[in-house]
């Protein structure tokens, strides 16, 4: 019992983080939009992409284990939705980190497009996370 304990500390934390390190972004990037959304990527916020990424790259296995220790079959529609939208979710946040990037060292691109990413990538996780607190089995 104690490992499951464990791990569903882990999987919430994991959770908690990543969506508390968006909003701080969100919102350092909200307060600074006169410099550009590539203000959130100098060195003091590096530290919560950091943490973002392993995460979501934390995610999968304590999500993964702890199906496996409860024993939930992976073919539910939840698990399956959750899996599909936290793959979308992903690759916006990671697309979104890229772009970012390129927009920090200059090359030029537009701001909708990279705020479409980011509201992709955060309602994905915010779902997820209210499919995961609902568990409808």
């Amino acid at each position: 019992m104690e490992t499951l304990l464990t791990l569903k500390v882990l999987h919430v934390a994991a959770t908690v983080l990543l969506l508390a390190c968006g909003v701080v972004l969100a919102v350092l990037a909200w307060r600074k939009r006169s410099e550009g959304p590539a203000s959130t990527l100098r060195r003091p916020w590096l530290l919560a992409w950091c943490v973002m990424l392993v995460c979501m790259l934390s995610m999968p296995f304590t999500g993964w284990w702890l199906a496996h220790l409860v024993g939930w079959p992976l073919g539910q529609s939840w698990l399956l939705g959750s899996s599909v939208i936290y793959t979308v979710a992903t690759l916006c946040v990671c697309w979104l980190l890229a772009r970012l990037n390129r927009l920090r060292l200059g090359s030029g691109g537009g701001s909708r497009f990279t705020l479409a990413l980011a509201i992709i990538g955060g309602v994905g996780f915010l779902s997820i996370a209210a499919l995961m607190g609902a568990k409808p089995i």
